[in-house]
């Protein structure tokens, strides 16, 4: 790795609490302890509320909020233990503002600014940050499954046009905004949203 650092590979099921205990094993075994966790799993389909049924509902919920919550768990009695530690939840800005066709992905991104903010105060006193970090329309693979299809070229540019800053988010655009709550010099920040999105949602 650049900067002479070590990285492992390890996977792992998120919708799974044991999974996500042994996943934080085997890198603790592998490189060390896990002193920055990045909630960044997340996946979506875009359709109308009524149009859904239970069975996807079920998933967005496992994959976008419960998610979260078994990383996190995973790594909080080591983080705690230590008295440091930085955690990061990507959310969306769905989660803040909603966004048609993903009611209940909206909704679990919501949950995980909620969770966050209430983990920051519970956690401050151990010295440690929880911080969010809400993409807006960014260019991943993500958006290309769900804008695929006759229409995605067209909903894509109309997508720009809405933003003041007349492009799609980067994904390094995002990295930034990690790398940041994840540094020493967010030290002092916790319980924070930040949107990612060139502009397009100005709200508190």
């Amino acid at each position: 790795m650049a900067g002479g650092g070590r990285g492992v590979g390890v996977a792992g099921d998120v919708t799974r609490l044991d999974a996500m205990h042994a996943a934080v094993a085997a890198v603790g075994a592998a490189v060390g302890d896990v002193t920055v966790l990045v909630n960044n799993a997340g996946w979506d389909r875009v359709e109308p509320f009524v149009e859904n049924d239970p069975a996807l509902w079920d998933r967005l919920i496992a994959v976008n909020l419960k998610g979260a919550l078994y990383a996190t768990r995973a790594v909080l009695d080591g983080m705690i233990a230590r008295g440091r530690g930085r955690i990061v939840s990507i959310a969306s800005d769905a989660g803040r503002v909603g966004s048609s066709g993903e009611a209940v992905y909206a909704a679990c991104k919501a949950g995980v600014i909620g969770f966050s903010k209430t983990l920051a105060r519970e956690l401050a006193p151990h010295g440690i940050t929880v911080n969010v970090v809400c993409p807006g329309p960014t260019e991943t693979a993500l958006l290309a499954e769900v804008t695929a299809g006759p229409r995605g070229a067209r909903l894509i540019e109309a997508i720009k046009r809405t933003i003041p800053l007349r492009r799609l988010g980067q994904p390094e655009d995002v990295a930034g905004a990690v790398a940041y709550f994840a540094s020493e010099e967010a030290a002092y920040v916790t319980g924070q949203v930040l949107s990612v999105s060139g502009g397009l949602t100005m709200v508190g």
